[in-house]
């Protein structure tokens, strides 16, 4: 019989297992032992958090991120057709949402493999249940560029759409840049559009506050250059 592709999730920071993730997507994922990872010595420690027993040395791992070239879906493909689930994971999170992966499930549907997503945390939903702004439409823009003047252009066409369609615009940033791209909302966005910063979710140092950004120019903003983030512009 072919195995399947599970799509496993992990923990966004320091929260307890028992806090984000069922005890039977825990069981699941405690029975696969072919895996395809983000990073090796993430899913390594993940999967020994689960179970301090678990055989990762008699374990297959495959990585997959954004330094990989050539993947080996023969492999992958082989595992399957020996009748052994293969699971996917990412570095934190849910595969395949602002993370790699999308390619493998693509190649696992084209080749009438079926692909099985388990419950857990994402903190690009998680950030837009806890912002207060809109949720019936909303867009998700992935990294913000990098360089000017296109950083600033693209912050303002989000609070454009925002304004005009009513749809929450959600984007992302690499952490060390997180204090820059807010003072570059700040300096780009008029006083009463609507700004969420939600750093650190589910973590102990979780930061979420959405306010206009007339209102977060007043206020003093910890430093977040170390603390994954998501970040939502929208309307009142």
């Amino acid at each position: 019989m072919q195995g399947k592709i599970y799509l496993l999730p992990s923990t966004l920071g320091d929260d307890g297992l028992a806090m984000v993730l069922p005890q039977g997507v825990i069981n699941t994922i405690l029975g696969i032992r072919f895996f395809i990872v983000e990073d090796l010595r993430t899913a390594r420690r993940f999967l020994k958090q689960l179970d301090r027993s678990f055989p990762v040395d008699d374990s297959s791992f495959i990585d997959y991120n954004e330094h990989t070239r050539m993947f080996d879906f023969s492999t992958v493909e082989s595992w399957l057709l020996s009748g052994n689930n293969v699971g996917l994971m990412s570095e934190a999170g849910m595969p395949c949402i602002a993370d790699p992966g999308s390619s493998i499930v693509l190649w696992a549907h084209l080749k009438n493999i079926s692909v099985v997503p388990l419950t857990g945390p994402s903190s690009v939903f998680l950030a837009l249940a806890a912002s207060g702004l809109g949720g019936q439409e909303f867009a998700f823009n992935g990294y913000i560029p990098v360089k000017q003047p296109a950083r600033c252009r693209m912050i303002s066409h989000f609070e454009l759409v925002a304004q005009k369609h009513n749809q929450t615009q959600i984007f992302i940033e690499t952490p060390y840049r997180n204090n820059a791209l807010i003072a570059d909302v700040l300096n780009t966005c008029m006083p009463d559009t609507c700004f969420c910063v939600a750093a650190g979710i589910s973590a102990t140092a979780q930061f979420i506050r959405t306010m206009p950004v007339g209102q977060w120019r007043k206020t003093q903003i910890p430093d977040l250059s170390k603390i994954p983030a998501v970040f939502l512009i929208g309307s009142v």
